[in-house]
Parts: structure tokens; sequence; C-alpha cells
């Protein structure tokens, strides 16, 4: 922050001021305004706000208070368009950087960083060789690192996105190549983060002393409720009655695969229902179409995976129906809390098997189905391993072996692996059983968290809410949620 922004005697008076004439809002809440002055001060900080919270402005208004730039590290491209978007239209120098981009307008964009105040950026892309050269260059300040939708890093880290556990090397780095610039202040934001995750974030990430901030995800007007269906034709049936019954309202439906979402939306087609399915998997346009469809009300519901919802605010938004469970509890509050941000009465279903799983064991399957491949993807890791150098750069390595991003990343998830710089690193203990790593946190221990949050003996809400609530850390409020029943 600039010494005349320092000096005045109320700095928050024109902290406000810019806020009021950018976004319209009175104020910020307690805890972003915490977030604002912890980046402010170049604090590093840890940000778990339920979903609605309001975390983008948090790294926004810094970012436009001071010249410099701050990267957005963001797992979606959609996510990224949607922010950037929303920035452009309110004035603010603010791009996203993408490989579907054309070759000139990459080129024009990291030719201007200097004038830029958010660039918004995938891991990949952050760690490409054009990108990560001119972030070196030594007249370019940055002022700050955030990733948003930080969950991203413990849930896809390791297979799925191993760019992401490379990612504490990057400030460290960038310091090293402009010494004489200003520390560069490092936040991780998400909506989902139990206990262990936390810690894992702040490791992984090498943050320095963070600033914890928490929010409770709890909505008291958010109504949660599991049903047996009990085979597949009854599930189709039992969703087909929940919508009918809520003609008018804005609802979200998820599935776990991108054929389910196809099948399920070709089926309610059949029946009348103005609907589509939204993936990963569909054109960025197709995607965008669809949302934007669902946001002006031309959807009133659209089944999807979990790709959509991240960043997209629908404030209207009166149930979320889960046609089969997910996998994880972060999964699961993150989906549910698009319904009812507008603090009116709100509700989540969620639809599994019966317990036995004799008539339809698909539930059963598809998590099955998830261990073994995790157990695959381990066991071609260890395969790999011992034939890694000890010490390597990662472009090279990748190079003669195409696996080996997967393999290094389970190896720093274990503590034998440091990433000296995002490309060079060096391994450590290879010399004890590689049978034994540690399994990754948000697959094993969180599936048994889900199924004991399916069997809840009581469907009651409240008891519900209160056992997330624990898993979550908020255990004070989950048992004075629970004495509140008694």
């Amino acid at each position: 922050m600039s010494e005349t922004f320092r000096d005045k005697p109320d700095p928050w008076a024109s902290i406000r001021k810019t806020f009021q004439s950018i976004w319209g809002y009175e104020d910020l809440r307690p805890s972003q305004r915490q977030i604002v002055a912890n980046l402010i001060d170049g604090q590093d900080c840890l940000a778990i706000m339920a979903t609605g919270g309001g975390k983008s402005i948090c790294f926004q208004l810094p970012a436009i208070l001071d010249d410099g730039l701050t990267i957005v590290i963001s797992p979606l491209l959609a996510l990224m368009e949607d922010q950037v978007r929303d920035l452009q239209a309110r004035k603010l120098p603010a791009v996203c950087l993408h490989s579907n981009q054309p070759q000139a307008t990459r080129r024009h964009i990291l030719q201007n960083l200097a004038t830029t105040r958010l660039l918004y950026i995938s891991p990949e892309t952050l760690l490409s060789q054009p990108v990560w050269e001119k972030l070196g260059d030594r007249h370019l300040k940055i002022r700050g690192i955030m990733l948003d939708e930080a969950h991203c890093l413990v849930q896809w880290g390791d297979a799925f996105r191993p760019s992401y556990r490379r990612l504490g090397a990057v400030r460290k780095a960038l310091t090293a190549q402009n010494p004489d610039q200003p520390p560069i202040a490092l936040a991780a934001f998400t909506a989902t983060a139990d206990p262990k995750t936390a810690i894992e974030l702040q490791t992984c990430l090498q943050m320095s002393k963070p600033q914890i901030v928490r929010t409770s995800p709890y909505r008291p007007h958010l109504s949660l409720r599991v049903e047996i269906a009990w085979t597949p034709a009854g599930r189709k049936s039992r969703t087909l009655k929940f919508i009918r019954d809520r003609q008018g309202q804005s609802g979200l439906i998820y599935v776990r695969s991108r054929r389910d979402a196809e099948t399920l939306a070709d089926w309610l087609q059949t029946h009348s229902l103005k609907t589509a399915a939204y993936h990963a998997g569909l054109p960025p346009q197709e995607r965008r179409h669809i949302e934007q469809q669902w946001l002006t009300n031309q959807y009133p519901f659209v089944i999807c995976t979990s790709a959509f919802g991240l960043g997209i605010n629908k404030p209207d938004t009166r149930w979320v129906l889960h046609f089969q469970p997910p996998l994880t509890l972060s999964e699961y509050i993150q989906e549910i809390g698009r319904a009812g941000r507008d603090d009116q009465p709100a509700e989540a279903l969620m639809l599994v098997s019966e317990p036995t799983g004799l008539l339809d064991d698909s539930d059963r399957q598809r998590v099955n189905f998830f261990v073994e491949q995790q157990q695959k993807i381990q066991q071609q890791a260890l395969v790999l391993l011992p034939k890694l150098p000890q010490r390597g750069n990662f472009n090279a390595v990748s190079q003669q072996y195409p696996q080996a991003a997967i393999a290094l990343s389970l190896l720093h998830r274990d503590g034998q692996l440091t990433w000296h710089t995002p490309f060079d690193y060096e391994i450590y203990g290879l010399t004890k059983d590689l049978s034994n790593l540690k399994p990754q946190i948000g697959y094993q221990d969180a599936i048994s968290q889900m199924q004991a949050y399916i069997r809840l003996k009581d469907n009651n809400s409240g008891d519900r809410w209160a056992f997330l609530l624990k898993n979550f850390g908020f255990e004070q409020e989950s048992k004075l949620l629970l004495e509140s029943r008694s």
C-alpha cells in the first residue's frame, strides 16, 4: 500500500468509498473486512467462507487499491471468465489467460501485465514456460498470489491436477527472481476445509503464519434431507415428482458423471421439462449458454456435474437435488450452498440406494470405482518412482516420463519431496516402503464421513447440520444446535 494511503487518518473511509463506488454495497462484512485488512498489510491468509460469502471481493478490492499485479489462480475456465467479465464491466483492469485464446491475444495480455491489476490463470498456465518467464521480469511488481477454490488443491492435486502441488514454491521463486520488490502476500480461499484440509493447504502452499478467517456454513433456512430410492426407476420417478411439485422455482440437480447428466436430461425432456445437461466436456460456448439460460430462468433447473456452480451466484435458487450422493462432504457442502443465498427457505434433497444395495448397487459401484482408480494411479506411481532422478527438473523429467507429474505429486504429499522452485525438485527417503504412501486427504476418510452422514438414523435437518458443522471444525456451534433441539 502506498505511503499516501497509509498516512490518511482513516484509511478505511477510503476503502469503503472505493468499495461502494465499484460494487454498490454499503460496507464490507466483518469477515471480509478482516481479510482485506490482512492482505493490505501483506499478511498471508486462509479464508474458509461459506458459499455466497463474498470471497472474491476480499482479494479483488486490495488488488485495485494499489499498483502492482495480483495473480488469481483458479481451477475452471468458466469461473475465471465469469469473474473477469464482471470486473471488466466495472471498468477494472482484469484479464484471464488460458490456452484456448489466440496466440495474439495471449501475447497482448503478457505484454501489458504492468498495467493489469488482476490476472486470472490456471495452475498449468501459470507454470508454462512463456508465462513464467514473463512473471519473472524484474520490472514487474507482483503484490499478491491468491488461490481461489483452494479445496481443489487437496481434492484434485495428486492425480487430476498435479500442478497444484507445485504452487507452494511459486512465491519463493518469484521473490528470488526479483528481490527488490515488496513482499508478496499469499492467500487461499475456499468454502470447505475441514481441520485436516486447512493444515494441508497451509503446508503445501508454504504459508507464513497465515491469519485464518472462518465463517460457518450453517444456513438455518436450508433444510437437509436424505431419502432412499429403492430402485433406479424409483429414483427417476422421485426426481420427477420433486420437480413437478416445485414448478416455477429455480433449482439444480447434481449427478456424478457426464453420461448421467446427459441421460437424465434426455429423460426429463421426454416428460416436457425444459432443461439441459451441463458438464466439463461441453464446448465453452455451450456451457456459457446453459449458464445464462439458467441465470435468466429460461431453464428452471439444470442437470449438472460438480463443474457447475463454482463462482456462480443465483440467490433465488430454491432447491438442490442430489440424484446421486457426492463422494465427500466437501462436495456436498459446496453444492447445497448454492441454494437459498437470499436467506429465504430452501431445501436440499439427496437420493441414495437402500443400505443393502441388493436392488440398486449403483452408488456403491460408483464409490468403489473411484477408490479403484485412486489405487491404480498410486500403483502406477510406485512403478515409476524408482526410475526418477533424486534431483531433477520437472520439464525435463516429464518429457521422459509422462506420468512423472503424478508420481512427484504423490511423493510431495507424503513429505518425501521438496520443490525448491516450481520446476526443480529433490526427493528424500525413497528407501522406505513406498507401498505405505499416505492416502490422499479427501478420499478415504472423506468417503467414510459421507457414508456416515448418509446413514444418520434421524433424518432431522438440525441433526444433519450438526453433523456437518462438527466435521468442518465448528464443534461449539454443532453442540449448541443439538442442545437447542433437546
